[in-house]
C-alpha cells in the first residue's frame, strides 16, 4: 500500500514543513505517539530517539507524529513543546490534524492507526512495508530498517 500523505498541522525540530514526496527515495520511520501514553514515554519514543541517533549518517528520516485522540484539552502544542525539550528528542516531530467529526486525528485515520505507540516503516519506494503497534522489539525493528536500507532505490 502506497503510504498517505502526513496532514500536520504544526511541526518542530525542523525548519521547514516535511512531507512524503520529498522524502521518496529514503526509508521512513514514522514514530506515531501521545506524550500520555505510558507505552510511548517509556518505550516506543526512546527507541524512535535511539533510531534517529543510530541511523543518522544513513538514508532512515525518523519523523514522530504527536496523534492525539484522547485527553485533547491536556495534549496542547504548548505541553508538546515541553515534552520535546524535556526528552530532548532531536527528530521532526509533527502534530497530526484534529478533525471536526470526531477524535480520531487525519493522519492517525488514514493509516488506520490503531493506537499509540505505532512505528511504520516506509521503503524507498514510498509503500508501508511495517506498521506495528505496541512495543517492539528494538532488533526486530533494527533488522527490517537494514533491510529497507539495503534495498535499491526505485
Amino acid at each position: 500500500m502506497q503510504a498517505p500523505e502526513l496532514a500536520v498541522s504544526r511541526w518542530f525540530n525542523t525548519p521547514t514543513p516535511i512531507t512524503l514526496a520529498a522524502l521518496r527515495g529514503r526509508v521512513v520511520m514514522l514514530h506515531a505517539f501521545q506524550m500520555l501514553c505510558p507505552g510511548c514515554v517509556a518505550h516506543g519514543t526512546p527507541q524512535a530517539q535511539r533510531a534517529h541517533a543510530l541511523f543518522r549518517d544513513s538514508d532512515l528520516a525518523v519523523i514522530g507524529l504527536h496523534t492525539v485522540f484522547e485527553h485533547h484539552a491536556a495534549m496542547t502544542p504548548v505541553s508538546l513543546e515541553a515534552f520535546i525539550h524535556e526528552y530532548r528528542l532531536s527528530f521532526p516531530i509533527g502534530v497530526d490534524q484534529p478533525t471536526e467529526s470526531g477524535p480520531i486525528p487525519v493522519t492517525m485515520a488514514r493509516y488506520a492507526m490503531r493506537g499509540t505507540p505505532t512505528a511504520i516503516l516506509i521503503g524507498r519506494d514510498g509503500r508501508i512495508r511495517h506498521h506495528g503497534f505496541g512495543q517492539e522489539d528494538d532488533m526486530a525493528l533494527g533488522a527490517i530498517i537494514g533491510t529497507l536500507l539495503a534495498e535499491r532505490a526505485p
